[in-house]
């Protein structure tokens, strides 16, 4: 199924949860916030939140500095 991750389209199993697929990406568990079609998904759901064909998936990373 296609998904979209900060705007590139992924092809990814069906039932592929947040946490497979910010590990299969790289992502760090720490740092970062993801949402799914704009609802922010909390870091202790991402194993439970399975994405659906045309799921938008945003990570943002935190920075700091000034």
């Amino acid at each position: 199924m296609d998904v979209w991750l900060n705007d590139d389209r992924r092809d990814v199993p069906s039932g592929t949860t947040v946490a497979a697929l910010m590990a299969e990406h790289g992502v760090p568990e720490r740092g970062v916030a993801v949402a799914v079609d704009g609802a922010v998904v909390p870091r202790a759901a991402w194993a439970a939140t399975a994405l659906v064909e045309g799921s938008r998936v945003e990570v943002l990373t935190a920075v700091q500095g000034g």
